[in-house]
């Protein structure tokens, strides 16, 4: 097997890690985890499922994914956040890929696809994303944004089949706080006209509702689909609240 750290931040995931460090056993050469100072017992049971576990302060997305990197003792790198995890399909499509020996490209770009809290499966027609996570990092990193967490696609860049599972809240009111920290960052880093803020915020949240509910296809998640699609339509107005400081 190709030698394969698989790299992921973590803080007070004690609840979700393990289905991500497992998914990935029997695949990589190592899991590496990058605690910001977890206080549930995040880094014990990583160590315990077989991880090297290193603290670093929250310093942004980016520059945490990045430090990560640094610390990885391969150059391939699968980079999974502690809730997702790789589904069936993807885990054999990646085993087949790394028994073969040296990957033909430099980067491998993965859908993610969200699964609601209650269920363990996706919605039909979820929503995905597609996002570059096996990567040669000599060739390749992740941008050192503080509120964007990507590695630019490379000219060679092959998409994979499979999918990566991704549970991004344990319920909606962490929806609402994941995203209040994520847009304090974003209020650092981008500085927006304020005249263009203000002309968009009456249309901000039913723009976002029609993407989020009918565009992302939450209207096939039932009444959850539809809280699902308010919440954060409702938090992208905030956000323009809040990048104009009221």
């Amino acid at each position: 097997m190709l030698k394969v750290s698989c790299t992921i931040i973590a803080f007070n995931e004690v609840d979700r890690i393990a289905r991500a460090i497992e998914s990935v056993r029997g695949l990589v050469d190592e899991v590496l985890v990058i605690d910001s100072g977890s206080v549930d017992g995040t880094q014990a049971l990583a160590e315990k499922l077989g991880a090297r576990v290193i603290h670093n302060d929250w310093v942004g997305y980016g520059p945490q994914k990045r430090f990560a990197e640094d610390q990885a003792r391969n150059d391939w790198i699968l980079n999974l956040d502690a809730d997702e995890w790789l589904g069936e399909d993807l885990r054999g499509e990646l085993r087949l890929l790394l028994s073969a020996g040296p990957p033909p490209v430099s980067t491998y770009k993965m859908r993610v696809t969200i699964v609601y809290p209650q269920r363990e499966t996706p919605a039909p027609f979820a929503d995905s994303t597609v996002c570059l996570r096996l990567y040669d990092k000599t060739r390749a990193r992740f941008d050192a944004s503080l509120v964007h967490d990507n590695v630019p696609e490379q000219p060679d860049t092959v998409m994979l089949k499979g999918r990566v599972l991704h549970k991004s809240f344990r319920a909606l009111a962490d929806v609402v706080r994941k995203e209040l920290r994520y847009f304090e960052l974003m209020k650092t880093e981008k500085k927006k006209s304020r005249l263009a803020m203000l002309a968009r915020l009456p249309f901000e949240f039913p723009l976002h509702f029609f993407r989020f509910y009918i565009l992302a296809r939450h209207c096939f998640g039932g009444m959850y689909g539809f809280a699902v699609a308010v919440v954060i339509a409702f938090m992208r107005f905030m956000r323009i609240v809040i990048m104009l400081g009221w």
